[in-house]
């Protein structure tokens, strides 16, 4: 049975004079659990087992009463009539209401005292008879008075206790009679189940007013207790609050005067920190001044805060704090071929440094300039360095620096100021003697802030870096131990002095034969384990690498073909992750590259199959390498009208005037007549028009090209060419032969004829390159025509170009022709 609360929290209110009850009666007995209920009490109760229930319904289907009595163990859910008080109180139900989840509320009200004299049921519900218990007692002085002191002691209480209604004391002040008096005051009292009882137990008014009376006396003491423990609670709480708040505004006043203990304590940490540094003896002048300074400066001023933050930067400086280097060279090859295929010349330079610097005792660092185009590894060849040399490795990208400041730093006189990025990235670096990567050196600008290019010339200068000075410093600082390495796409952006400060490593776009190495040895292997298939799952044939290579990609690095194996390792872990456990290994063809990458992007020159008259394949060197050129010559009746197309660049078009120029000196060894050139206009065409193209080395295919197209000798479609032509007919050197060869091999060229000055560059030529190619060396146009046109009898040349201008023009008698010299193979 569940209660255990009344309408005011525990108390009851007081009622009328009960009706007189006289003798003995059986009624239904109620246990109730952990509350004790007194006559003048009105009581709200939850009644939940079952027996006590069928009580209540006999108490309801009778005259509504019945007897409350306390169990002796509040846990004892079936008591047994031992485990009941025997004197209870006698109660009237005023109200029953029956809850949702089988509990009945009740609401009673005490009546008067009452005695068991025996049980006679308790089944199905308790059942007794029992003897009312009259109160006698006489009103006299003394009980007067102690009805007096009871409401004194309970003013007094309820002042006490908070808890107490107000409205309550009103209530008690009106009770005059003892035993009523002490039934209220009872309620409202933190009794024990034991002592409550007690107080029911004893039937004398007056005796009962007494016990209440010293037990709210009792409750009073540690109520007032309980008061002056908190207000000293609390007065100790402010006490701390005031404290604390007298301390701020202390520590407040004290900045506002100047307290200057914690400053004291930071100028000692200052001064402590500058002699453990080892600086120059400089630079160690000028902290101990700044710190001299600073102790006469007020902690809370501008001035102070600048000085405190040069002195900062002066001890974070690694002055004289070198990192020990790799010396080993054999390790150091090993890194830099494990990091890079290829790459030989800054691989070699950087070699020789190391094995000077375990010669000499000290060396300056060098300033290397590595140039070339996009992607072929010049960053990531700057951190190879590093890890090769066992240095620490930074890096400052100059892309659209254009304040001189960035290098060189702020003076101090300007607000924010710092150091500029090579003392900046020093401190970051830890060491006095890094791999400092100086990345895209070409796109540097200038403005009205200074050109930061000629801020570099210091920097970069083995003969000045040693005393390089900064703005906010104002100190010289030695950059020689640093190895400086720039990055670039082209030189001629660089300025001449600056060039002329740095060792330039040019790094050439790779070929397709190291293409297809990176791609294997590196490339495959990164995006594989980057998408997440194991080794099992996928495989790249070399045919494969090569589609990708000359179809989908068209640069100098690798950047593109990374992109395009990640494609494939992206496509291909999509089909796996959809066949789950029945995944098995792809093998990549060129023919699957089509399927997952889809149409071919770019085209690779290829070798004419026939021998056609006035088309001759020339060679080009670009960005991404060599490429085949076709050059074609078309001679239509005219006037002399000469018209160049394929967007052509002044110095190829320069270049096909002097061709013209050659043939028409030539007209009598070709069998022309001498002004042959004002009947016919010649167009010449080099496709792909969208195309921009310059350059002196198309001379002799132009050449060639139009003298095929007047004499009607086809030109051999197994031969390319490339050289400048003289209007004398020599032929002179050009660039790019290594790009040129290679792109002649892959377009299924047999004969390459070169100039002769070029002959020299043939050592730098892949073996499986020159294996394959007919290498002719030539100095004069006569043997590139030699050579180049389907004939090896001028006699013949001459007949073929006589009979072919026949019907543009009159031809002249023949005059006698010049043999052609021989022309040299190379194999």
């Amino acid at each position: 049975m569940g209660i255990f609360r009344d309408d005011e929290g525990g108390t009851g209110s007081g009622g009328g004079d009960p009706p007189p009850v006289e003798g003995t009666r059986v009624l239904p007995l109620l246990p109730l659990r952990d509350i004790v209920v007194f006559p003048y009490m009105v009581v709200p109760l939850f009644v939940g087992r079952a027996k006590s229930i069928r009580a209540l319904e006999e108490a309801m289907s009778g005259a509504r009463e019945l007897l409350l009595c306390a169990q002796c163990e509040a846990s004892e859910d079936e008591p047994g009539e031992e485990d009941i008080y025997r004197i209870g109180t006698l109660g009237s139900i005023i109200q029953l209401l029956r809850l949702p989840d089988g509990t009945v509320k009740v609401l009673v009200e005490g009546k008067a005292r009452a005695e068991i004299r025996r049980f006679t049921s308790t089944d199905p519900h308790f059942a007794c008879e029992v003897d009312v218990l009259e109160e006698s007692g006489e009103t006299t002085v003394e009980v007067e008075a102690l009805v007096r002191t009871i409401h004194s002691s309970f003013e007094s209480y309820v002042k006490l206790n908070k808890r107490v209604p107000a409205e309550t004391l009103n209530t008690v002040t009106t009770v005059q009679e003892p035993g009523r008096l002490a039934d209220t005051i009872v309620a409202h009292l933190n009794l024990k189940l034991e002592e409550r009882q007690t107080l029911l137990e004893t039937i004398a008014p007056t005796k009962r007013l007494e016990e209440v009376y010293a037990r709210m006396q009792a409750e009073i003491e540690v109520l007032e207790v309980e008061r002056k423990i908190r207000g000293r609670v609390k007065k100790q709480m402010e006490r701390s609050q005031k404290e604390y708040y007298l301390n701020e505004q202390m520590r407040a006043i004290q900045k506002e005067l100047g307290e200057r203990d914690e400053f004291k304590n930071e100028i000692e940490e200052l001064e402590a920190a500058l002699k453990k540094k080892k600086m120059p003896r400089e630079a160690r002048t000028r902290a101990d001044k700044e710190i001299r300074k600073l102790k006469m400066m007020s902690p809370m001023s501008a001035e102070a805060t600048v000085v405190r933050n040069y002195v900062d930067w002066m001890l974070s400086l690694p002055w004289g704090a070198y990192k020990a280097e790799n010396k080993d060279i054999v390790e150091a090859e090993r890194v830099l071929d494990e990091d890079h295929y290829g790459l030989d010349k800054p691989k070699e330079r950087i070699i020789e440094y190391l094995a000077v610097q375990a010669l000499v005792e000290r060396m300056k660092g060098p300033i290397l300039c590595l140039v070339g185009p996009p992607g072929v590894g010049k960053t990531s060849l700057g951190k190879s360095i590093a890890r090769a040399t066992g240095r620490d490795f930074v890096r400052v990208s100059l892309g659209g620096v254009r304040d001189e400041a960035e290098i060189r730093g702020h003076r101090r006189t300007y607000i924010g100021a710092l150091p500029g990025k090579i003392l900046q990235s020093l401190k970051k670096a830890g060491s006095g003697n890094p791999v400092f990567l100086l990345d895209e050196v070409d796109k540097m600008s200038m403005d009205f802030r200074g050109d930061p290019s000629s801020a570099l010339l210091e920097v970069l200068d083995p003969e000045q870096n040693h005393t390089f000075n900064d703005h906010y410093l104002d100190v010289d600082y030695d950059l020689s131990r640093v190895m400086f390495v720039c990055t670039a796409n082209v030189l001629h952006q660089i300025p001449r002095p600056l060039q002329d400060r740095m060792e330039i490593i040019q790094l050439p776009g790779y070929i397709e034969s190291e293409k297809l190495q990176i791609a294997r040895q590196f490339l495959v292997t990164k995006e594989r384990e980057a998408n997440g298939l194991r080794e099992e799952l996928i495989e790249f044939t070399d045919s494969a690498i090569l589609e990708m290579i000359r179809h989908y990609t068209r640069e100098s690095g690798v950047r593109n073909l990374e992109r395009e194996i990640a494609s494939v390792c992206r496509k291909v872990a999509r089909a796996v992750v959809k066949a789950g456990d029945k995944a098995t290994r792809t093998r990549i063809t060129p023919a699957k590259v089509k399927k997952l990458l889809g149409v071919q992007k770019y085209r690779v020159g290829k070798a004419e199959e026939l021998d056609r008259v006035g088309v001759c394949t020339g060679l080009a060197y670009t960005d991404v390498g060599g490429e085949l050129l076709q050059t074609e010559v078309s001679v239509t009746p005219g006037k002399g009208k000469v018209q160049v197309t394929g967007r052509l660049g002044e110095v190829m078009q320069e270049s096909a005037n002097a061709a013209l120029s050659y043939v028409r000196s030539r007209a009598k060894q070709l069998g022309l007549t001498r002004d042959f050139y004002s009947k016919v206009d010649i167009h010449i065409h080099v496709p792909e028009g969208a195309t921009p193209k310059d350059g002196p080395s198309a001379g002799i295919t132009i050449a060639t090209a139009i003298a095929s197209a007047l004499t009607r000798v086809p030109v051999r479609s197994n031969v390319a060419m490339t050289g400048e032509i003289t209007l004398r007919g020599r032929v002179l050197p050009i660039g790019g032969l290594k790009e040129k060869m290679i792109a002649a091999h892959r377009g299924g060229i047999d004969t390459l004829v070169i100039p002769q000055e070029n002959e020299k560059d043939l050592a730098e030529i892949p073996a499986n390159v020159r294996r394959n190619l007919t290498i002719v060396v030539v100095e004069h146009m006569d043997q590139v025509l030699a050579t180049a046109l389907a004939t090896s009898d001028p006699q013949a040349l001459i007949h073929g170009g006589d009979h072919a201008l026949d019907e543009i023009y009159e031809v002249p008698p023949h005059e006698p022709v010049e043999e052609f010299p021989s022309p040299v193979g190379v194999n």
